[in-house]
């Protein structure tokens, strides 16, 4: 029997787990239509396209659905994770039976368009605070499942990441705050129970709890929901007290105003509008038939 034209190098079995999931959605008992129409020994050729400028993000994820789709077909990479192309580029082609091609191309864009759009929009504001000294970071604000292809998505796009997960570091937020009885509780908490290399962050909405938090010991804040001035006033005063505390800014962050929050001074600008309000990138996959 033939050996059949496998990936290179081999695809992690999480993102094969997901590809079959998502293709098994999406197909259910069959592409009826390609099965109706397609001759069943039909060759092709597929090209993704850039309609647009598209800083490229996913392919791997695309290449899973394809493999899993018919390990016999051929998927070739033409860019890079992060390689910004012009409209009309070619960033990967896949050969080989029509009728397997057919039924992946949906779930294939589907997954290229998403994480190339988070990469594209990311591009945008890391572009636009720089200078400032600030970093763009992501959030928690990701859709299920797609957590790791999303935040690599940012990194391609020149952001950093903030937490993976509930369980990859210390953030205390409002809600936390209420239950604990206070900032100063709830870091003392921390303090005594967390690991000695673990950093606590503090979530704060005024200047008296940017007080109250540095008294306390936080390693980092968040000034969450305040105006670019009030962003400005806390930082110089969290820098006169205790200026290795590092400092972040959420809330109100739009593509307008993320230039002005940076400008006033943090380390870090966090938009959950990366992940959660993307626009798919514009890409299309033509396909022609091949003997």
């Amino acid at each position: 029997m033939d050996a059949p034209l496998v990936e290179t190098p081999p695809l992690p079995a999480a993102l094969r787990e997901l590809a079959r999931q998502a293709l098994a959605e999406d197909v259910g008992r069959g592409d009826v239509t390609s099965r109706l129409t397609v001759p069943e020994d039909a060759l092709a050729v597929g090209r993704f396209v850039a309609r647009g400028e598209v800083c490229v993000s996913g392919l791997d994820a695309a290449r899973a659905v394809f493999h899993e789709s018919s390990p016999r077909l051929r998927f070739t990479d033409h860019a890079g994770e992060g390689e910004v192309l012009p409209a009309g580029s070619v960033l990967a082609e896949v050969e080989g039976d029509a009728r397997s091609v057919l039924a992946a191309e949906r779930v294939a864009l589907n997954l290229l368009m998403r994480l190339s759009g988070i990469a594209t929009l990311t591009r945008r504001y890391v572009a636009a605070v720089e200078g400032t000294g600030a970093r763009v970071t992501d959030t928690r604000k990701t859709t299920p499942g797609l957590r790791l292809l999303e935040k690599r998505a940012v990194r391609a796009g020149g952001g950093t990441n903030h937490r993976a997960g509930l369980d990859d570091g210390v953030l205390i937020k409002d809600n936390h705050l209420a239950l604990a009885g206070g900032v100063a509780e709830a870091v003392r908490r921390a303090r005594g129970a967390a690991p000695h290399l673990l950093k606590i962050e503090v979530e704060v909405e005024s200047q008296e709890a940017l007080r109250e938090a540095l008294r306390a010991g936080a390693d980092a804040v968040l000034l969450d929901n305040m105006s670019p001035g009030e962003v400005r006033q806390a930082v110089e005063a969290a820098r006169r007290t205790h200026p290795g505390t590092v400092i972040e800014v959420s809330g109100g962050v739009s593509f307008e105003t993320v230039r002005a929050y940076a400008a006033a001074g943090p380390d870090l600008v966090s938009v959950g509008a990366l992940t959660h309000s993307a626009p798919a990138a514009d890409i299309g996959l033509d396909m022609e038939a091949t003997q």
